[in-house]
């Protein structure tokens, strides 16, 4: 069964759905591209693209029609017509108001469904993972898994944030990812309290910690992970914190499971960081989706009350920051299941010192 087909089983709010996204069009079709529209009947469903796209789609998509997008209007008024079509959903979640209004404007004879019903649907369906997709994401991990590791020689005193970021950017690409999850975060010493942080020209010194936060993208797909380093001897206190850390996330991952809700997951994890002492250092979510983009639902966060689906991606990735002194990040992305879940990412997550 294709996703369009698996759309409309559980979407019935209009006769047709307009996808005009960039990711979810991604997703239903197989095929990156900057334009067209999907539009989706339950019998059948049509790309429209346009001439720089036409080759590709032709050769590679196979779960709707191709159709060269010529002139928007009358082309999706003729299928709507063919289909017998009264009414057409869009999606809330990434249409503009302008383009809604240009489509309530060219399509007065047909019912514009503008509620959250068809955003929703899409949300519902890709929080669970086929095995393609988590077969994708397994790749992207590996991308990422392979780089930090032939970084870690790298990373040494003297060198700038920036330099190791360039040098695992480097890597990545290197070893086949198609893109960055995201721009890639490598903080040292004092600036690791900043959970989002930009690298900078600072350098590394002996006695800090050095927190890396990045992934790789393969097929579209994302992957994402956390390591916090020590270069030289870390101090007591940057032990303790440490572990209190590595504590959380491995109960988190524990409790990990399909069903568990968002809310339930984050607490887990959580509450051994406010009982040793740091409740108010922790001030990020535990976790959130990965897939065809770096945060997608679901999500572990306090209020997040929804269940956590089986074949769900989520990160589980604690941290601690204490502003002036440093910040701590563990972070690894499992598959939920029934009896708990599959770790996607296999690199050490004790504290290892970087000589």
């Amino acid at each position: 069964m294709t996703k369009l087909e698996k759309l409309f089983e559980i979407f019935e709010s209009a006769d047709c759905a307009l996808i005009t996204s960039d990711i979810n069009r991604r997703y239903f079709t197989g095929m990156k591209s900057s334009a067209g529209i999907v539009l989706a009947f339950p019998d059948k469903a049509y790309l429209l693209i346009d001439f720089r796209y036409l080759e590709k789609a032709q050769a590679t998509v196979t779960d709707a029609e191709v159709i060269e997008l010529k002139k928007l209007v009358p082309q999706i008024t003729e299928l709507l017509k063919k289909h017998d079509a009264k009414s057409m959903a869009i999606e809330s979640e990434t249409l503009t108001v302008k383009e809604l209004n240009t489509y309530k404007h060219y399509f007065t004879n047909i019912n514009i469904v503008d509620d959250d019903s068809l955003s929703n649907s899409i949300t519902n369906l890709r929080m669970i993972k086929d095995d393609y997709e988590i077969e994708c994401i397994q790749k992207a991990q590996d991308i990422a898994e392979k780089s930090l590791a032939q970084l870690m020689p790298y990373i040494k005193a003297g060198r700038t944030e920036r330099e190791v970021c360039l040098e695992l950017n480097r890597l990545m690409f290197e070893n086949g990812a198609e893109d960055l999850s995201f721009d890639t975060i490598v903080l040292s010493g004092v600036n690791t309290s900043m959970p989002h942080g930009v690298p900078s020209d600072k350098k590394i010194e002996n006695g800090e910690f050095v927190l890396i936060d990045f992934g790789a993208v393969y097929n579209g797909y994302h992957s994402d992970m956390t390591r916090t380093f020590c270069v030289g001897e870390p101090t007591e206190e940057m032990k303790k914190v440490y572990n209190v850390v590595l504590d959380a996330q491995l109960k988190g991952l524990e409790s990990a499971k399909a069903d568990i809700k968002g809310n339930e997951l984050d607490d887990v994890s959580r509450k051994i960081i406010v009982q040793a002492g740091y409740g108010e250092y922790f001030g990020h979510s535990l976790g959130h989706g990965v897939g065809l983009e770096i945060h997608e639902k679901p999500n572990a966060s306090p209020n997040y009350r929804l269940s956590l689906p089986k074949g769900a991606v989520v990160t589980v990735e604690p941290g601690i920051y204490i502003a002036g002194k440093f910040g701590i990040r563990i972070e690894d992305f499992v598959v939920l299941n029934e009896n708990g879940c599959d770790n996607l990412t296999k690199f050490d997550k004790n504290l290892i010192s970087l000589n």
